[in-house]
């Protein structure tokens, strides 16, 4: 980060926790009724936690 903001320092960085993203996504996964086979896309796991991270993000600016 500190590397990222020497490049860059007209651009602010924000830092964010992603830790149980992962879990998150799977768990809307089930909730929203996705087969076993489908749950298992990690793919569509980590695309689902990018859309969580968005989405978190957005909400607090």
């Amino acid at each position: 980060m500190k590397e990222l903001t020497k490049v860059i320092p007209q651009i602010p960085v924000d830092r964010v926790d992603e830790r149980f993203t992962s879990k998150m996504a799977f768990q809307t996964m089930i909730d929203s009724g996705l087969k076993k086979k489908q749950r298992q896309n990690k793919a569509l796991v980590d695309e689902i936690s990018a859309t969580l991270i968005l989405q978190s993000y957005l909400s607090s600016i």
